[in-house]
């Protein structure tokens, strides 16, 4: 009877049994944190907790996220395509405003804007084929997509309204010759834009020189021949760069209304 009864158990929970010897490898990789807390200890930076805090956080939602997408790719439904897409993009948005907190309804144009940058691009790859329209492949495209154009709109906002503060006086002047919020902030929108993207850009004519991005060496470590990592990997960085532009540039676009009033005056109370 015991025996019946170990035997369900184990047929019924094979999953997670699975799960948690898989999990021997990054156990063993926890070495090197202890390395950075020792470390971290010696030095009297007093990060020990923020780094175990960090790392458990990652555990968890890295755990949680594996399990909800296994159930989603079982699925092979397209709602749960949108459904991610907009999560992530909402999460997006929220933590690209906090970067950006002076700007007045600074988490609605992060996320409007990475909505717009990234939902073009994904259209596109669509459309030309490049990825079908299968949770397995679409969801973690957005991800990526989503995940840089995040780090591109916070600072595109950060940068936009520092830079409009330091030249005040020169904005408020081109207003007052008759410019337009546009004509007035042109400069500053360029060197924000310029700012933000240089990362993206760098990345893009180092890669594969410097450093094998994430997906490239996945693929190469999962059994794929690099020829045809290098592909994957060479979408992924032209999907990056797109999605990136698109946001960033529609950031500037809806920042507008938040630092001038309607009779172009600068809204001073947001400098």
């Amino acid at each position: 009877m015991d025996l019946d009864w170990v035997a369900t158990f184990l047929k019924d929970y094979e999953w997670l049994i699975e799960y948690l010897k898989n999990m021997v490898k990054p156990a063993a990789a926890l070495a090197v944190v202890l390395l950075a807390v020792a470390l971290s200890y010696s030095q009297n930076l007093s990060l020990e907790g923020e780094m175990i805090y960090s790392v458990f956080r990652s555990f968890l939602q890295l755990s949680v996220i594996g399990f909800v997408l296994q159930f989603i790719f079982n699925q092979e439904n397209a709602g749960w395509i949108i459904l991610a897409y907009l999560f992530m993009v909402f999460v997006a948005g929220y933590t690209a405003g906090q970067r950006a907190k002076h700007v007045p309804r600074g988490k609605y144009v992060a996320g409007v804007s990475i909505l717009a940058g990234t939902g073009i691009t994904m259209f596109l790859l669509v459309v030309l084929n490049v990825f079908p329209f299968t949770p397995r492949y679409m969801i973690p495209v957005a991800g990526m997509m989503v995940g840089n154009a995040m780090t591109v709109i916070g600072v595109t906002m950060k940068q936009l309204r520092d830079d409009i503060k330091m030249q005040l006086n020169l904005v408020e002047t081109a207003l007052a010759l008759g410019a337009t919020p546009r004509q007035a902030t042109l400069q500053q929108v360029k060197r924000a834009l310029v700012t933000s993207l240089s990362p993206v850009l760098d990345s893009c004519k180092t890669v594969g020189l410097i450093s094998l991005p994430g997906a490239m060496t996945g693929m190469i470590m999962g059994g794929a021949s690099p020829l045809e990592a290098i592909q994957l990997q060479i979408v992924v960085m032209n999907m990056i760069v797109g999605a990136a532009t698109v946001s960033s540039i529609m950031c500037t676009y809806l920042c507008w209304p938040s630092f001038f009033t309607k009779a172009y005056q600068l809204q001073t109370h947001v400098f």
